[in-house]
């Protein structure tokens, strides 16, 4: 009898070495220093109440409050990255779990015991307010009070503020079922490979998907689709909670649509996004172009779903396994052009311990970018050698901690966080530099095997994040619509309203499978509403600049770095107009939809087609 090969496993947490692991010592040395850290949180909670009906009678006693509350959030910062941190690290982990639940109770009880601190700051005349302003002692805290007088309008009664603080942790509801649903309970199984046996995960399928062999890449997919169409009543009933949550939520407050709710805090006029829907809606010509090339170049009679991952062209092998430390090297070199300091620092973190760099068992898919006031800016990567997608993904994920890094170190607590509007600005920025880099090298060298395949390879990103994340906005930009108007989200509505979209951004050139559809349910995204659109302004803002940036010469690169310090001094419009790039017109994305249609029509003269 002939003996199978033995499965890959994906490793425990315990197996994946130290120095693979992010450091959170800064954070808390560890578990039980957290839990000792959340007795004392609760300990400063029970002050909250002493600093009540005080706000109003001096600038002295607001600045007392303000103080005690930059203080407290940070300590509260500290517990919350460290007690996420590790749950992201293994989601079946009854230990880490068990220490968010913790910490979700004693921030909702802290959030209830201080929920009449905005409308008593609210509260104060505006006279009042103007003399407060100028004292010394609110200096630090004068753009966090502007961006909170702000929200006057929507801020509630003391008794319904403390209400709606009170059911805050319920309202985690739908996403913390999502991601356990789809990180720890679902067994998607495994799928025979020419290495052998292979693991099938949310990861291993992104790599699977840009396998040469069609026929592994429709089991994978097969395989995949079925564990989502097994739970597809769940996902919709969870994702459908969200958008009504979301709904009521903002009709709590007084806004006029969930979406403009979500924009609100960004100062983003609902404009800018249907700018966005808009004018992708009318460059669709490009995107259709290029399905219809892969089509070609693949040499298929039809484009399925399960093949518009894969590389249109043979990986040259100067692009083959690399592992972190020489995709370190690559990023390195490839964001010089930003300078000693900015590439020092990076390059510090990811090969000390800001990243978790590799997959184990149970620990959250994808990656992201924590970066926290006190601590590191965390990187959490699923990094594999085989896959040149995951060193532009450390690129990425660098551009955000190092937004957070200088936006920590020139920012007040209470308003260093930049806004996820800007974040992707300075992610997809590195993600171009490092593109043009790899590109040049390749000309240099004449590789032209090279050189087709890195620009395929731009052309795939920008058409994730430009084109799929527009669509994917576009889907609860009609979600939230349709349950607004009164019409009740079911699996089927929800499956014919992606698969209508899926029908537009593809152009009719690929073929779906009865489950593509299903794709709609499983965007994790889509648990933070209103986020996805943002990586299309950001990608169209990142190209201007990072045009803007390699052609100039000082000035242009220290716009760019005030940019990354301004942290949340600005709103993101302004703050990208000081860079250089004004997002509030249609321009920047017309000019990524010309530079998408400029880069496959050079993959068409590469292909010789």
């Amino acid at each position: 009898m002939e003996k199978k090969e033995a499965v890959k496993k994906i490793p425990e947490r315990m197996e994946i070495a130290q120095k693979d692991t992010w450091d959170l010592s800064k954070l808390f040395q560890n578990d039980e220093e957290w839990n000792k850290g959340l007795a004392e949180y609760e300990e400063k909670a029970g002050k909250i109440p002493s600093f009540q009906r005080t706000l109003g009678q001096s600038a002295e006693k607001l600045a007392d409050w303000l103080d005690f509350s930059k203080e407290f959030g940070i300590f509260e910062e500290r517990l919350a990255y460290y007690s996420e941190l590790r749950q992201t690290e293994d989601e079946g982990s009854a230990t880490a779990r068990a220490m968010s639940g913790k910490f979700l109770i004693a921030v909702t009880k802290a959030q209830a015991a201080g929920a009449w601190s905005a409308p008593e700051i609210q509260a104060i005349p505006d006279s009042i307010m103007a003399r407060f302003l100028e004292h010394p002692r609110i200096a630090e805290y004068v753009i966090y009070l502007k961006k909170l007088l702000r929200y006057k309008p929507h801020i509630l009664s003391e008794k319904e503020e403390r209400l709606l603080a009170m059911k805050s942790e319920s309202e985690t509801v739908p996403y913390t079922v999502f991601s356990v649903l789809t990180n720890a309970d679902i067994d998607f199984g495994s799928v025979d490979t020419p290495e052998g046996v292979r693991a099938l995960s949310q990861s291993t399928w992104s790599v699977l998907m840009e396998n040469k062999d069609r026929d592994l890449r429709r089991q994978a997919y097969a395989a995949f689709y079925r564990q989502f169409d097994a739970h597809k009543n769940t996902l919709a009933a969870l994702y459908a909670g969200q958008v009504k949550q979301n709904v009521v939520n903002a009709r709590i407050r007084g806004y006029p649509s969930a979406r403009a709710a979500s924009l609100f805090s960004d100062n983003v006029d609902e404009v800018v996004y249907d700018n966005l829907v808009d004018t992708i809606g009318k460059n669709l010509a490009p995107l259709h172009r290029y399905y219809a090339l892969r089509k070609k170049a693949l040499r298929l009679l039809e484009l399925r779903h399960y093949d518009v991952y894969v590389p249109i062209v043979d990986t040259p092998n100067k692009v083959k396994r690399r592992t972190w430390e020489a995709a370190v090297d690559m990023v390195s070199a490839a964001l010089a052009p930003l300078g000693a300091e900015y590439v020092d620092i990076l390059r510090g973190g990811l090969l000390g311990r800001w990243a978790d760099r590799y997959e184990n068992k149970g620990k959250r898919a994808g990656a992201f970018s924590a970066g926290s006031y006190t601590a590191d800016p965390y990187i959490l990567m699923n990094y594999k050698d085989d896959s040149i997608r995951d060193m532009f993904t450390m690129a990425h994920e660098g551009g955000h901690s190092m937004h957070s890094f200088y936006s920590a170190q020139n920012n007040p607590f209470m308003h260093y966080s930049y806004t996820i509007f800007e974040a992707e600005v300075a992610s997809t920025f590195n993600e171009e530099l490092l593109f043009r880099y790899l590109k040049n090298d390749a000309e240099k060298a004449g590789d032209r095997a090279l050189l087709t395949y890195i620009v395929n390879k731009r052309v795939d990103d920008i058409l994730a994040t430009l084109y799929r994340q527009t669509m994917f906005a576009e889907f609860e930009k009609r979600t939230h619509e349709l349950e607004e108007s009164g019409s009740p989200l079911t699996l089927d509505i929800l499956r014919n309203e992606y698969r209508t979209l899926l029908e537009k951004y593809f152009g009719g050139v690929c073929v779906f499978e009865s489950e593509s559809d299903i794709e709609g349910l499983r965007i994790p995204h889509f648990y933070s509403s209103f986020y996805v659109y943002k990586y299309a302004t950001g990608i169209s803002a990142s190209l201007a600049l990072a045009e803007r940036v390699l052609k100039g010469g000082k000035a242009e690169r220290d716009d760019y770095f005030t940019f990354l310090a301004s942290g949340g001094s600005r709103f993101p419009i302004d703050s990208l107009k000081v860079a250089g790039v004004d997002m509030s017109t249609p321009l920047p994305i017309e000019s990524a939809c010309a530079v998408f249609n400029k880069l496959v029509e050079e993959l068409e003269t590469l292909l010789e087609f």
